[in-house]
């Protein structure tokens, strides 16, 4: 797995390494079942500080991303907790949409750009 962070950014490195990890999850590079580096790995490997990469993999267990087995390792769920899409994630998703299409000149050009990068995510891990 290969992570970049950016140590000049305003996004807080756990957050960076949580949302990179969610992206290889959605778009497939990241399969079910999937082990992830060990904390310790991971931090060495980025060169921070492993309680910044448990912090990330502690939000990710809380969103039912990963699982920590101390015999098996830290694995990317193999069942995801829902099937549905949670209310909240629809509603932040609205409002990100919402957000584009008030942002774009061309509600069809924004529009061909959405499916465009749903259309990444779903072919990514091929």
């Amino acid at each position: 797995m290969l992570l970049e962070i950016d140590l000049t950014s305003t996004i807080a490195l756990y957050q960076q390494i949580r949302d990179q990890i969610v992206y290889g999850i959605g778009s497939g590079r990241l399969v079910p079942g999937e082990l992830l580096p060990t904390v310790r790995q991971l931090a060495e490997d980025l060169g921070i500080n492993a309680m910044t990469v448990n912090k990330a993999y502690t939000l990710l267990k809380q969103e039912g991303m990963i699982v920590t087995d101390r015999r098996q390792g830290t694995r990317v769920t193999e069942n995801p907790a829902q099937s549905r899409l949670p209310s909240d994630y629809r509603t932040r998703l609205s409002l990100l949409l919402a957000e584009g299409a008030a942002k774009s000149a061309d509600p069809a050009q924004f529009r061909a750009e959405v499916l465009r990068i749903l259309a990444e995510l779903q072919g990514g891990g091929q």
